[in-house]
């Protein structure tokens, strides 16, 4: 039959098997379902007769069980996906067999496959992805908002170019432009002056191509989006016209970024998720975040250092990312601060996303590297009122605006540092291995690199 679903069911023995057998019929009897495998996940309450075959006789369908009928058989469950080459999954079951992690659990495999994951009140749908690229390609993504994702992608862009295969970076952001937009990082002089001509046009000049094309001084695509779902999806986005955009550019490599959570809807050969070491360890070892860290090649933990996150939870980070996805490379960092001109022998005021609890860290690195005077700081980049009650609190004392490019970088601190005869310099975030080297990290990024290469040609 045409658009027929080949669906598996999954049940549990805390309903009686007559009303279970109910719910199937019910289900096959629809127009476009076909059953084509039930798996039991656990319970005995309502189970008479509990051997595997007394089950499957009442059901009158094969069934699926797990070795212990007390636990959720979740490698099953992805096997008979992958061996019916099914549709989507309908999850029959209830309390007390599945809860909301067990069930968050459930999801990533069915959607790690490809297909979607049912129940009464929910559906939970894969990534759409346009397979639309004409070269090769890596995505970006991360388990947050403000972890670091266009520090990396920046970080990235500079090492792959470095290397000589010619990147260019597609991004999608929040403040993103109606059309994509082509911005030459590698030909044109990106000064506060000109950023500030950019945002009076009506531009967000902060966004995030703009950063990357600042800090890496190469080709960056800028697109828009709105909405980001649990799994990733965003509600609308114009990256497609802008991957569209980076086949026909002068490039021959694609950096694909993503957005807060959202994950960029391009098919990409490779994958890089950063994980924040800051964000609550919950969003990383449950709901959605194990589907994000399953995707990846190389894992680049953030934030790896007090206040943010204890050594313990970084361990703990690190374990669980090796043994949820084993063939990845992991590799924990910490940011630092990089002016990008020079700032020695003058009073700062530095503006950043970062949390107030890590300023004196922040601090210290900036005047020990760069011999300035950091007379305050200011952590409401993403806060334009307290933002400028900063910039008055300090403008008198100091000689330079030190900031970082994003959220009211350019609208706020550029136009009242400039207002007031302050120099501008804006501010790259490094990320630094933990108990390494910089070469580890750069040598990590190539091979996914790399590898992305090769499985674009084979």
């Amino acid at each position: 039959m045409k658009g027929l679903r080949k669906m598996i069911c999954l049940v549990d023995g805390e309903h009686y098997i007559p009303v279970t057998k109910s719910a199937l019929d019910t289900l096959e009897d629809l127009e476009n379902n076909e059953i084509v495998a039930v798996v039991f996940i656990g319970g005995t309450e309502k189970l008479r007769e509990t051997s595997d075959k007394a089950i499957e006789d009442k059901m009158g369908r094969k069934v699926y069980f797990g070795p212990d009928h007390h636990k959720i058989p979740y490698e099953l469950i992805g096997e008979k996906i992958v061996e019916y080459d099914a549709d989507v999954v309908m999850d029959l079951s209830d309390e007390p067999i599945v809860d909301y992690s067990k069930r968050f659990k459930i999801a990533t495999i069915v959607l790690s496959n490809g297909i979607p994951y049912e129940g009464p009140d929910f559906t939970f749908k894969p990534l759409s992805e346009h397979d639309v690229l004409k070269k090769p390609s890596i995505k970006i993504l991360g388990t947050g908002k403000r972890i670091g994702k266009t520090a990396v992608s920046a970080y990235a862009a500079r090492k792959i170019y470095k290397n000589e295969y010619n990147p260019c970076v597609v991004a999608m952001g929040r403040g993103g432009p109606e059309e994509p937009e082509i911005v030459r990082g590698d030909q044109i002089e990106i000064t506060p002056q000109f950023l500030m001509e950019q945002s009076d046009k009506g531009i967000h000049a902060a966004s995030d191509h703009w950063e990357d094309a600042l800090m890496s001084r190469i080709l960056t695509i800028g697109c828009r989006r709105c909405g980001g779902g649990m799994v990733g999806q965003v509600f609308i986005t114009n990256m497609k016209k802008g991957a569209e955009l980076a086949n026909e550019v002068e490039s021959d490599f694609v950096i694909i970024e993503g957005s807060g959570a959202a994950i960029p809807p391009i098919k990409t050969d490779k994958h890089i998720v950063l994980v924040g070491a800051n964000q609550p360890i919950i969003n990383i070892e449950r709901f959605f975040g194990p589907y994000r860290i399953q995707m990846a090649d190389l894992v680049v933990i953030t934030m790896c250092e007090m206040p943010m996150a204890s050594r313990e939870k970084v361990e703990r980070i690190e374990k669980f990312i090796k043994n949820l996805n084993p063939e990845a490379t992991v590799i924990p960092t910490v940011f630092r601060p990089k002016p990008l001109e020079s700032i020695e022998d003058k009073n700062i005021l530095f503006a950043t996303t970062a949390p107030d609890n890590v300023k004196k860290v922040l601090i210290d690195y900036l005047e020990k590297n760069y011999n300035c005077n950091v007379v305050g700081t200011t952590p409401h980049l993403s806060n334009r009122p307290l933002l400028q009650k900063d910039i008055e609190k300090y403008m008198d004392h100091v000689d330079v605006m030190l900031t970082e490019l994003k959220a009211a970088a350019v609208d706020v601190a550029t136009k009242d540092a400039l207002k007031a005869g302050l120099e501008v310099v804006y501010c790259d975030n490094i990320p630094i291995v933990v108990g390494g080297s910089d070469e580890e990290l750069s040598n990590a990024i190539i091979a996914v690199v790399d590898d992305a290469i090769d499985s674009f040609n084979n």
